[in-house]
């Protein structure tokens, strides 16, 4: 077999392995789901009214505050759902699996290609869910053009994929599942200090910088501009370069960490 037939063979396997853990152990991903979703709901029914006249024109609606929170909570959902991948990683790690694999006759960076693309199908389908509930309660996009959908997804699958780089590395570098799953929570405390649920200008003015200058605003932004129709500006630029930074970096980082001589 050629080296690139071997390399996707064996990264396919690697997924399927990724793929029945989680369909195994399913409470880790149930319970990095189910924050995003109670999030979703008690800023709608319990802060919509007030957050809506807050941010609008003092009027309560609470079918424009649905419309400018979903694209934050979509956000939130990949960071939370990447947590999982840090603490599986990290679990690979230290439970003796990497080790045999390294004497295996298999392409080595496939063991990290399966947990990557394992965790993008599973931000992919969280991401879903949590539109779903979203539509349910209200949400709707129905000015978004064809184009302006597959942008959006696009958009999601290239966040899932650059977070989820970063979050190997952090489980790679992490002696336990425990270390893992502390290390990887600003990917889902991040979204929180962003737009995701008031506009930056409505912050104080010392935490603004904290708010626009992060990879999760203008994310954010672009995609509240292809799904609502909103100014995306400068923001879509950004948010495509921040992926492909935090992509590389977190590639290159945890290849070195995983080609390291175990101790």
């Amino acid at each position: 077999m050629s080296a690139l037939s071997l390399a996707v063979r064996d990264s396919s396997t690697m997924l399927r392995r990724n793929l029945l853990h989680a369909r195994r152990y399913p409470s880790l991903t149930l319970n990095l789901l189910l924050t995003p979703v109670m999030l979703l709901l008690l800023f709608v029914y319990i802060f919509g009214d007030v957050m809506s006249a807050g941010i609008g024109d003092g009027g309560a609606d609470r079918s424009e505050y649905i419309a400018y929170l979903v694209p934050g909570i979509m956000m939130l959902t990949i960071g939370g759902t990447t947590i999982g991948s840090a603490v599986s990683v990290s679990n690979d790690m230290t439970e003796g699996i990497i080790a045999r694999f390294r004497t295996m006759a298999i392409h080595r960076g496939s063991v990290l290609i399966g947990h990557v693309a394992g965790s993008v199908l599973q931000c992919v389908m969280s991401v879903v869910l949590v539109g779903a509930v979203a539509v349910a309660i209200g949400f709707r996009a129905t000015d978004a053009t064809a184009l302006e959908w597959i942008a959006a997804f696009g958009l999601l699958t290239l966040v899932a994929l650059a977070l989820t780089w970063i979050a190997v590395g952090m489980g790679l570098s992490s002696p336990n599942a425990e270390a893992a799953s502390n290390n990887a929570l600003p990917l889902m405390v991040l979204p929180l200090l962003s737009s995701a649920f008031v506009p930056v200008d409505a912050m104080p003015g010392w935490f603004q910088p904290i708010a626009e200058y992060q990879p999760f605003t203008p994310a954010i932004e672009t995609l509240r501009g292809l799904l609502l129709g909103s100014e995306i500006g400068h923001n879509g630029w950004l948010a495509v370069a921040w992926c492909l930074g935090l992509a590389v970096l977190g590639y290159f980082w945890s290849k070195s960490l995983f080609n390291r001589d175990p101790k």
